[in-house]
C-alpha cells in the first residue's frame, strides 16, 4: 500500500467524519434549539462548502467534492432554523465575506489564491462561534462532539492533502482545524458550567 493510497483512505474517513459531525450539530439543533449557535458561522459554512465543491471538481478530487456536498443539505437546514431572513445583514455580510476572501482571490490568482483566501475565511468563520461561547453562558445548542469530530476530520484532511500534494488546502485546513478544536474546548467548558450550576441549584433547593 503506497503512501498516496493511505492518504486517500484518510480522505474518505474525513468525508465520513464530516457527515457525522454535521449530523451531531443538526440533531442537537433539532432537539435543543439554536441558542448559542452562530448564524454567521453556519451561513459561511454553507457558502464555503459551495467553493470547496467547485475546487474539488477543478482538481478532480471526488473526496473533496463529497466532503462538502454530503453535508451541505444539513448546513442549510441549520441556517434555515435560525431564520436568516430576519437578520438579513448577517447573511449579506457573510456573502460579501466569501466574495472578498474566496471568489476574488480565485479570479486574480487562480485556485491556490482562492484556497488560501478560503483558509483565512474558514479560520475567521469560526470566530463568531468562539465569541458567542465566550459571551453567552447558555451554549446548549452547541454540540461538543460535532466540533471535536470536525477537528479530528481536519487532521485527516491534512494527511490527505499531504499525500495528494495539495499544499494550499493543507495549510488552510490546518488552521481551520485548530479553530474548530478551540470551539470544542470552549463548548465543553460551558456545558460543564451549566451542569455544575444545575447540580448546585438542586443541592441548595430549600
Amino acid at each position: 500500500m503506497t503512501n498516496y493510497s493511505i492518504s486517500q483512505y484518510a480522505g474518505w474517513v474525513a468525508v465520513l467524519l464530516g457527515v457525522v459531525a454535521t449530523l451531531a450539530q443538526f440533531r442537537r439543533v433539532i432537539r435543543l434549539g439554536v441558542e448559542g449557535v452562530s448564524l454567521a458561522t453556519w451561513v459561511l459554512f454553507a457558502l464555503m462548502g459551495c467553493f470547496w465543491i467547485s475546487y474539488g471538481v477543478a482538481v478532480r478530487s471526488i473526496e473533496v467534492v463529497l466532503g462538502s456536498l454530503m453535508v451541505l443539505p444539513m448546513q442549510l437546514a441549520i441556517v434555515f432554523r435560525m431564520k436568516p431572513w430576519t437578520v438579513w445583514f448577517i447573511t449579506l455580510r457573510s456573502f460579501a465575506f466569501v466574495i472578498v476572501c474566496c471568489v476574488t482571490p480565485t479570479l486574480i490568482w487562480g485556485w491556490s489564491g482562492g484556497v488560501y483566501g478560503t483558509g483565512i475565511a474558514m479560520t475567521v468563520n469560526r470566530g463568531p462561534q468562539i465569541v458567542e461561547l465566550i459571551r453567552q453562558e447558555d451554549a446548549s445548542g452547541v454540540s461538543v462532539s460535532s466540533w471535536l469530530i470536525g477537528s479530528i476530520g481536519a487532521s485527516l484532511w491534512v494527511f490527505y492533502y499531504t499525500g495528494a500534494r495539495l499544499w494550499a488546502p493543507l495549510v488552510s485546513t490546518l488552521f481551520a482545524g485548530l479553530a474548530s478544536f478551540s470551539i470544542a474546548t470552549l463548548a465543553m467548558w460551558r456545558h460543564r458550567q451549566a451542569r455544575e450550576k444545575l447540580i448546585a441549584e438542586v443541592v441548595f433547593v430549600p
